[in-house]
């Protein structure tokens, strides 16, 4: 049974000690540019050297055009990543980014990118995920006139941040990517109106790193989450990446008393061992319009 000792938010959760990577060289396996990003972020910030794997077309794990799935989870994703990095390079720590892209979690109305980037230390036997979410651009429309695209490609940020083309609808198999300037996009317009049996062109965001300038900087606040993990180490065996892990929920109603769903702790656990510690919230007590004994 794992036993959780309780400390107070304001408590340090982990010790932090000079990197312990210093000077060790990190696979990253990346055909959209992300070595620049990764690389400065987590240079400066854990002094480590990204070394970039470009020998293999990481389309295969799945593109935002949709010619070729991605096969299992986002996580999943990103691990097959960081192992084929790992295992072309032949270096013992591999780090990988995927990205997802749909409606607001909380809203539903507006666009969302969430990035992952996963650290696999095979010698450490440990990974750790770190995350950063924001808006996007991420963004599509049907179009029939030159007016109605320019519209659409300057409300997307073209023509710093690339589009993509297709005749008719998403699913026609023929597209035109990485379109970066006025007179590509045009070209590309007109070619796939030659092709729509519906005179209608589909015009997407390309959301690939190295096109999309808007998520390079959510890339890099994953990069800096990333960073702060790594640094802070567990107080039993010293493993970086001693973070928050989940919460406990049951703080009680301002009123009645009751538990609520409203969270009183974070779990601050080991990717390594199994030492967990409990980080108690400052907040003592939920709204009464949050608890379900008061407002069934």
């Amino acid at each position: 049974m794992t036993k959780f000792e309780n400390c107070d938010e304001s408590s340090q959760a982990g010790s932090t000690y000079p990197s312990v990577y210093l000077g060790q060289s990190v696979a990253l396996l990346t055909k959209h540019g992300k070595e620049t990003p990764l690389g400065e972020v987590l240079g400066a910030g854990l002094g480590c050297r990204i070394q970039h794997v470009s020998d293999y077309d990481t389309d295969q794990f799945g593109t935002f055009t949709r010619d070729i799935a991605r096969v299992g989870s986002q996580l999943e994703a990103a691990r097959a990543k960081a192992r084929m990095g790992m295992k072309l390079s032949g270096l013992s720590i591999g780090l990988a980014s995927e990205g997802a892209f749909g409606p607001d979690p909380v809203s539903f109305m507006l666009p969302h990118n969430l990035e992952l980037l996963l650290w696999i230390d095979a010698g450490l036997g440990i990974e750790v995920i770190a995350t950063a979410s924001g808006n996007t651009n991420f963004s599509h429309k049907t179009v029939s006139a030159w007016d109605e695209a320019k519209l659409f490609a300057e409300s997307a940020g073209f023509p710093e941040h690339y589009l993509i083309v297709r005749p008719d609808d998403q699913h026609h198999p023929q597209f035109r990517k990485g379109l970066s300037n006025w007179d590509e996009f045009n070209g590309a317009l007109e070619w796939a109106l030659s092709l729509s049996s519906a005179g209608k062109v589909f015009i997407e965001t390309d959301m690939r790193a190295f096109a999309n300038p808007t998520r390079m900087l959510t890339i890099r606040r994953a990069a800096a989450a990333l960073v702060q993990k790594l640094h802070s180490r567990c107080p039993a065996c010293a493993a970086p990446g001693f973070a928050n892990s989940g919460v406990i929920r049951g703080l009680p109603c301002e009123d009645c008393g009751q538990p609520t769903e409203q969270a009183r702790a974070d779990i601050i656990a080991c990717v390594r061992c199994t030492h967990q510690i409990l980080v108690n919230r400052d907040r003592q007590f939920a709204a009464a319009g949050n608890c379900d004994y008061c407002n069934p």
